[in-house]
């Protein structure tokens, strides 16, 4: 255990516990074996989480704390006000203790899709639906699974996450995780899993996520206006970043094509295979100028875990509906409120409706 719990905060610790310990059982009973064990290791997981949080101002104020850290931890405090006075966002229970993890992330996501098709296969839960993923909170777990997806001819790929919401159910820490991507990263992941608790469609994770990553987009270029600091989208790190999810959604749309034609499956996998290589060679272009910066490498790898219909289903996952919500703040001349009310009404809506909802009326 890093550090004591005391007090009221150990209160609050035991009930989170008891209450992740509960909704496991109750689901375990619902479950088959595998379900069983899975949901095992995301409940102790999740307790350990939990139980090891110390409130953020106990470990700012420890001398035995890195100066980074504590430097980093007074920006996540920041974010935090900022997201809920400013933002509108909801002031649960969400980051206000840490966690020292250990490990590089606090879990590691499994996507998996057909061999011939980008749509990402669902496992369903209660509370948060059908989403498109199966966290690990060991990497060795993520890699079992991943391989045995593969030997059944899925496209696979795993994923270290640095955060996550529990949804404001839970009193969720900030994590270790969280600080190693540095003050960028801080700012954007405290806002967009803040958002998830203004609207979450159990089932709907391209509608959730574009919300999400709307929220941060914007919120983030506001925060670093108001605290005088550079826009966001203008750094390297972002510059980058977008280039590559274009060229990655690009792609998606290219193999989508492939996938809804008439041709036999033995074509489909030629064709899936040239417009992979066509896309490698597209990000050697691209990084050329990058004086030898390699951190998306591992997307474009010819490997298992490498380029393939999983990889771009979670990155189109994130980003398909972004422009939407992103236009409809902007008609709403950024007004946050405003925006969280007109995407609950879409929420409401059937889940065939919910992107024209999103469009500027006729």
């Amino acid at each position: 255990m890093d550090g004591p719990v005391k007090g009221v905060w150990a209160g609050r610790a035991w009930r989170a516990v008891a209450g992740v310990a509960l909704l496991a059982l109750g689901v375990a009973a619902l479950s088959g074996c595998g379900q069983v064990q899975y949901l095992a290791q995301a409940a102790a997981g999740q307790v350990d989480l939990l139980w090891r949080a110390r409130p953020l101002a106990d470990v700012i104020a420890d001398p035995a704390t890195p100066e980074e850290t504590r430097r980093q931890l007074r920006l996540a405090q920041d974010v935090r006000e900022y997201a809920v006075r400013v933002l509108g966002l909801p002031d649960h229970r969400t980051f206000a203790t840490y966690t020292d993890l250990g490990r590089p992330y606090l879990v590691w996501n499994v996507f998996v899709a057909p061999p011939l098709s980008t749509r990402l296969r669902t496992s369903c839960f209660p509370i948060t639906g059908c989403v498109p993923y199966r966290g690990y909170f060991s990497l060795q777990g993520a890699q079992a699974e991943a391989q045995r997806l593969r030997a059944a001819g899925d496209d696979v790929s795993v994923g270290g996450v640095s955060a996550y919401s529990t949804l404001g159910r839970l009193p969720d820490p900030v994590p270790s995780s969280l600080l190693r991507g540095g003050d960028g990263s801080i700012i954007r992941t405290i806002i967009h899993e803040l958002t998830h608790q203004v609207v979450y469609v159990p089932g709907d994770a391209n509608f959730n996520e574009s919300f999400a990553v709307a929220v941060e987009t914007a919120g983030a270029a506001r925060y670093a206006r108001d605290r005088g600091l550079p826009p966001p989208d203008e750094t390297l790190a972002r510059t980058r970043f977008q280039a590559v999810t274009a060229l990655l959604l690009g792609t998606r749309d290219e193999l989508d094509a492939v996938y809804g034609s008439a041709v036999p499956d033995a074509e489909k996998r030629e064709r899936k295979a040239a417009v992979l290589a066509l896309a490698r060679t597209r990000y050697a272009a691209l990084k050329a100028d990058w004086d030898g910066y390699a951190g998306y490498d591992g997307w474009f790898a010819d490997g298992p875990n490498g380029l393939n219909n999983a990889l771009l289903g979670s990155v189109a996952a994130y980003a398909d509906q972004v422009p939407a919500f992103l236009a409809l703040l902007d008609r709403l001349n950024g007004d946050f409120p405003a925006f969280y009310a007109a995407v609950r009404a879409c929420a409401e809506r059937p889940q065939p409706e919910r992107a024209a909802c999103l469009a500027p009326p006729r």
